[in-house]
């Protein structure tokens, strides 16, 4: 896998505005080995835990926006602490995590460092975070109006009904109707139905 272990100051220009130094100092603190990767399909960051005299280790998909990446940071960090804590007793996103992210997460937004609509999309998820925030589809819709924008790209719930869209490896599918949260969508080579999730990204046919 393609990485980049970033230097300190290097990590600042991932970050949004007035973070850095809180981040860097929980790092430190923690002995964390952070490396900055390039896009995973299947996950946004990853956390290791310390082990055989190695550092923590985590890691953070180096294509999200400032804000997406240090609301992953910080769902890596409450990782770090819930292992610190408990060890391997509890569930990885279990009700400690949940305990430990929330408060995490609740002293960036009450230092008002994400932007309104941001900051509204975390409040309604800081009771009971998801365990990804992939799965948080207002946040996910979001935290896109800060992503520069590619050409054909677009969310599975922006194209109408009948349009047809590829994903990124290359296979083509007609979109269906609503099936309570996702949306049901044929696959053209084969026929078979998939479900979908109205934040997916997919290039446009």
């Amino acid at each position: 896998m393609a990485h980049t272990e970033h230097p300190m100051q290097a990590l600042a220009a991932y970050l949004p505005d007035s973070t850095f130094d809180e981040v860097v100092q929980y790092l430190h603190q923690y002995k964390v080995h952070l490396t900055v990767t390039r896009e995973r399909k299947s996950v946004l960051g990853d956390y290791r835990n310390a082990v055989h005299g190695k550092n923590h280790r985590i890691s953070v998909n180096g294509n999200l926006n400032k804000y997406a990446f240090l609301i992953t940071l910080i769902h890596e960090l409450a990782h770090l602490l819930t292992f610190d804590t408990y060890g391997h007793k509890v569930n990885a996103h279990g009700k400690e995590w949940k305990h430990i992210y929330s408060g995490l997460l609740a002293g960036f937004v009450q230092r008002k460092l994400f932007p309104d609509d941001i900051t509204a999309a975390l409040k309604s998820s800081l009771q009971n975070p998801a365990a990804s925030s992939c799965a948080e589809e207002g946040l996910m819709r979001v935290l896109r109006n800060y992503d520069a924008r590619t050409p054909g790209i677009a969310l599975v719930e922006e194209l109408p009904k009948g349009a047809q869209f590829a994903t990124k490896d290359g296979r083509i599918f007609t979109k269906g109707d609503k099936r309570r949260k996702r949306y049901t969508c044929t696959e053209v080579k084969t026929g078979a139905i998939y479900l979908f999730s109205p934040v997916y990204e997919v290039r446009k046919v």
